[in-house]
């Protein structure tokens, strides 16, 4: 089954199309984030999907619990609705290393003892490889002798578990940003806490939620090419992906909690209701006018995703 609106097309899994969002409770989310939901729900909603609530809670040290409640909340203030149960990341775990150790049945997966600084140096001091990003792993524990590490092993540092990627080049074309590409360097599967990297987990759930489009903000462009290589090794289907340009600050930098009342909770108490929130979202589609106050649900008939800006927006004064 596939549904077209406007040249953007979503192929079904089991039956179903599914967008979603997928915040990290680390924090209230701020405009720029409430911006992108309401555009995935958009999405979702305007051209028949379900729409899902995933929350990426890897982050044991930064996640919390009244974090998550304050989240759903907002994005339930501003509009949103989602289908079936919110699902966490960490009751998911099992899944995550099933597919670790699918990789490594395949050959696909080795050891690395190496440290932030370590890693830091080896990439200043190596030649920039043209096909792989400037902070690419420069492969230094790739071919690690068994008895090398058991060395590394026996002072005490437990490693992280990488894929080897083979600087396998990955295209893809955004709905947004258009065709793009880059080669895939040995990126971190597993960390060495024992914690499954984010990129296999987003991977592992898209697949087995169904997902079918990815709407996110276009700082996350560069994993996808990751994800991507990922989805072919393990046999999933790659959604369609579409990276939505970020909301930024006076100074023309990417918004956050720190340019002052840019979250619900700070707005609300210098007078802005979460309607004015809903509206402007509107407004910077172009799907609302200057005076014409609105809501996320009927935005549904006029919403076309071929008219979401190609350029970042600024955050208005609201407060």
């Amino acid at each position: 089954m596939r549904l077209r609106r406007s040249g953007l097309v979503a192929t079904a899994q089991n039956g179903h199309m599914s967008g979603r969002f997928a915040p990290s409770p680390s924090g209230e989310l701020h405009l720029g984030n409430l911006r992108t939901a309401a555009i995935a729900w958009l999405v979702a909603r305007s051209s028949g999907r379900r729409f899902l609530m995933r929350v990426e809670d890897l982050d044991r040290q930064r996640s919390r619990t009244e974090h998550e409640t304050r989240q759903l909340a907002d994005l339930a203030a501003i509009g949103l609705d989602w289908d079936g149960e919110v699902v966490r990341q960490t009751e998911r775990f099992e899944r995550y290393e099933a597919a670790i150790e699918r990789l490594t049945a395949e050959g696909r997966v080795y050891e690395c003892f190496c440290t932030r600084r370590q890693i830091r140096a080896e990439i200043e001091a190596a030649p920039s490889a043209p096909h792989l990003p400037p902070d690419a792993y420069p492969g230094t524990c790739r071919e690690l002798t068994p008895e090398r590490s058991a060395e590394l092993r026996a002072t005490g540092r437990e490693p992280a578990l990488r894929l080897r990627a083979d600087g396998q080049r990955i295209s893809f074309t955004d709905a947004l940003q258009g065709t793009t590409g880059r080669g895939v360097d040995d990126f971190v599967l597993q960390r060495n806490d024992g914690t499954p990297a984010y990129n296999v987990a987003v991977v592992v759930d898209d697949a087995e939620q169904g997902v079918t489009q990815v709407v996110r903000g276009e700082d996350l462009l560069d994993s996808t090419p990751r994800q991507i290589l990922l989805q072919r090794l393990l046999g999933y289907p790659t959604p369609d992906y579409l990276h939505v340009p970020l909301v930024l600050n006076a100074a023309g930098q990417r918004l956050a909690k720190r340019d002052g009342a840019v979250t619900l909770s700070a707005l609300a108490a210098a007078g802005v209701s979460a309607t004015a929130v809903t509206t402007w979202i509107a407004q910077s589609l172009a799907l609302a006018g200057p005076y014409e106050e609105t809501t996320l649900a009927r935005l549904i008939d006029r919403f076309d995703p071929e008219c979401i800006p190609r350029q970042p927006v600024t955050a208005p004064e609201l407060a």
